[in-house]
Parts: C-alpha cells; sequence; structure tokens
C-alpha cells in the first residue's frame, strides 16, 4: 500500500451518487489503496466502513456496522475519510438556489490518477481537437490570455476572464458564441467550472467533476451539473455531459506517466497552461504526493 499523505487522509473523498445507493444494500468501491463498503438505513442516512468479506450487492442491516468512516453528503453525493475532515465540504453555494436543475451525471473510471483528470477539466486548449463543433472548432483554436490566483485565504486556484468560442456550449445553446469561464479548484482532487448560460446572461451553468482518487493510477469521475435549463429533460442533459467525458477518456487514458508530475521541468507548459501550472504548484505547496510524481527536493 502506498504512503498516504496526511492532507489526503483528512480529506473529505467522494465514493458515490447518494441516490445510487440503496438502503440496506452493499455497494462496494476502492478509495486510496482500500477496500470500503456503502449502504444506506431506513431513513436515507449514509453509511460508511472498511469493507471486510461483504459483496457487492450483499443484504445487510446497517444497525450491525459498528466501525463506521466519518461521512458527510453533499451535491447529491456521499463523502467520507480516513483521517479526520474538516466540519464541511467546500462552498458551491448556486446548487441551493431553487430555480436550477441540479443532477449526478454518472461515475465514469478512468486509467488515471485523480490529479491528471483535474488538470485535463482545467485545459481549454484541446476543446477544438477533442469536443469538435460542440465545445470548440478550428479555425478558433487561440486560448485568449486569461488570469490565474492561488488564494491562501479561500484555500484554492482560481482562473477567471477564461473565454472560447464554442458551437456549442451548453444543451441550450442555439447558435455558436464566445463562453466566458471561470475555474475553481478548491480540492485537490475537485474543480469546479462557472460558464455563461445561454438561458440567462446574468448567471452561470456549473459544471463539477469530482475525483474519488482509487488508486495512484486509477480514479472515478464524479460529475455534477447545476443548470439553469427551462426546456431541457434531465436525460438530455446528462447524455450532453456524459457525451463530452467520453471524449476525454481515451485522451486522459493515453497520457502518460500516469500520476502527474509536479516537477516544473519535467513536461514543457505553454502560455494556455497557466491554471495547470498554478495548480501543480498548489499541490506541492500543500504536500500532496498520492497520484502525483514530487518534485525533486
Amino acid at each position: 500500500m502506498p504512503n498516504i499523505d496526511s492532507l489526503t487522509r483528512d480529506l473529505w473523498q467522494v465514493v458515490a451518487a447518494t441516490n445510487e445507493i440503496t438502503p440496506g444494500l452493499v455497494e462496494t468501491t476502492l478509495l486510496l489503496d482500500t477496500r470500503i463498503a456503502i449502504t444506506r438505513d431506513r431513513d436515507g442516512a449514509p453509511i460508511v466502513w472498511r469493507r471486510s468479506d461483504e459483496e457487492q450487492g450483499d443484504e445487510i442491516d446497517p444497525a450491525t456496522v459498528t466501525e463506521r468512516l466519518p461521512v458527510i453528503t453533499g451535491y447529491g453525493y456521499i463523502w467520507t475519510s480516513f483521517g479526520n475532515p474538516p466540519a464541511e465540504l467546500f462552498p458551491i453555494p448556486e446548487y441551493a438556489e431553487p430555480d436550477r436543475v441540479n443532477m449526478s451525471c454518472g461515475s465514469i473510471g478512468i486509467h488515471v490518477s485523480a490529479p491528471r483528470a483535474v488538470e485535463n477539466f482545467l485545459d481549454m486548449g484541446h476543446f477544438p481537437y477533442v469536443h469538435t463543433d460542440i465545445l470548440g472548432a478550428e479555425p478558433h483554436t487561440e486560448v485568449k490570455e486569461y488570469d490565474v490566483e492561488v488564494s491562501e485565504e479561500r484555500d484554492e486556484v482560481l482562473a477567471t476572464r477564461c473565454r472560447f468560442f464554442q458551437p456549442r456550449a451548453a444543451l441550450s445553446a442555439t447558435e455558436g458564441q464566445e463562453v466566458e469561464y471561470v475555474y475553481r479548484v478548491p480540492h485537490p482532487f475537485c474543480s469546479v467550472l462557472y460558464k455563461s448560460c445561454p438561458e440567462d446572461e446574468s448567471r452561470r451553468d456549473v459544471i463539477a467533476i469530482f475525483l474519488q482518487p482509487m488508486t495512484e493510477e486509477r480514479c472515478r469521475a464524479h460529475l455534477l451539473q447545476s443548470m439553469i435549463d427551462s426546456t431541457s429533460t434531465i436525460t438530455d442533459l446528462r447524455r450532453f455531459q456524459q457525451t463530452i467525458f467520453g471524449q476525454d477518456k481515451p485522451i486522459l487514458e493515453n497520457q502518460f506517466p500516469k500520476r502527474l508530475p509536479l516537477d516544473p521541468r519535467s513536461e514543457t507548459p505553454i502560455r494556455a497552461d497557466k491554471s495547470a501550472i498554478a495548480y501543480r504548484r498548489w499541490l506541492s505547496q500543500k504536500g500532496i504526493t498520492y497520484g502525483v510524481i514530487p518534485a525533486a527536493s
């Protein structure tokens, strides 16, 4: 078993969509190289523990589970920790707005580390080539200048003024437009994207990726959408997001090494990679070693 840094051990880690866990039935998964089991009690409260001999789909009396891991629910997902997690999850206040359509968009396994997947989420340069005629198209390939900051007060990476021409920025879009993005990385293995909303110019749609680090080179991506969309069905919104991620998955899985190198000399960045550079530096400063290749000291 790899050595897990203390910060990663104390973080809340996503493990499942709440509504996909059936009360009294066991769901099994892997977190930080450790087998865990999940269920919900008759009131719907989640229970997570280190798995012993339980198998997927077993029936269980939740009251018999005594050695439980910490658990919290947020944004439609169940989160747990092997250490001493904070009292609350990082905030996504838009999720509580009553007119939003909130949905989980699936949990997808990826043969790559969680930090690699976060970095891909931050990258706009691949839009015209991987998401052709949806999130990008030639000749609109330029990543325009944008701003990045690492906030010590909020403990997050923030990229603003990110602009990119997109033929179909959202399911509700009817024509191409220059879309403005804001990226937040409020957790080493999670990122939140705010983008122009075709239905209401004064607000932003929210898309988040919560990565479950299963091993140092495998993760599960749990996808969230919080949308301003009065016309599309939840099924169609989910399918749109799953299409986007399905295009990303093979690109991600062909990256090498599987873990994210933190040494700035290990991979050659370009101007468009400012957010990725800041993210790598932030991980290094925090002392994250799980799923990364630490910079040489």
